[in-house]
């Protein structure tokens, strides 16, 4: 059994909980930080809101049915999608997208590999 690590995120009363690789888990974080630092940089008339990485922890268990926790993968695509329906003026976004998707295609290739195992 792989072992995984929980990102919690927050945007605004709003929390979700991510399950990562824990090797990767590390790069959600710093990803997170790199986009925070950027987002105020960006043109556009609609700029993605984006949940702050506010803890990790390496056991998780959610207590009734009012969370969810969400695979990495899954949350990944999610937000490569959001970012790549930015209709950006004048930041370059093509350099944010590029480290969503360097993440995206490393989460891939590591659960590609432990269906295979």
């Amino acid at each position: 059994m792989p072992q995984m690590r929980y990102a919690i995120l927050k945007l605004e009363q709003q929390l979700e909980f991510v399950e990562m690789p824990a090797s990767y888990s590390y790069q959600l974080t710093a990803l997170h930080l790199r986009l925070h630092k950027e987002l105020e940089k960006l043109t556009a008339d609609v700029v993605p809101q984006l949940p702050h990485v506010i803890a990790e922890c390496d056991n998780l268990e959610l207590v009734g049915a009012a969370h969810v926790i969400t695979q990495g993968l899954a949350y990944i695509n999610r937000l490569e999608q959001t970012f790549a329906g930015v209709q950006e003026k004048a930041y370059p976004l093509i350099s944010l997208l590029t480290e969503i998707r360097a993440l995206q295609a490393q989460l891939e290739q590591w659960y590609e590999e432990e269906w295979e195992a």
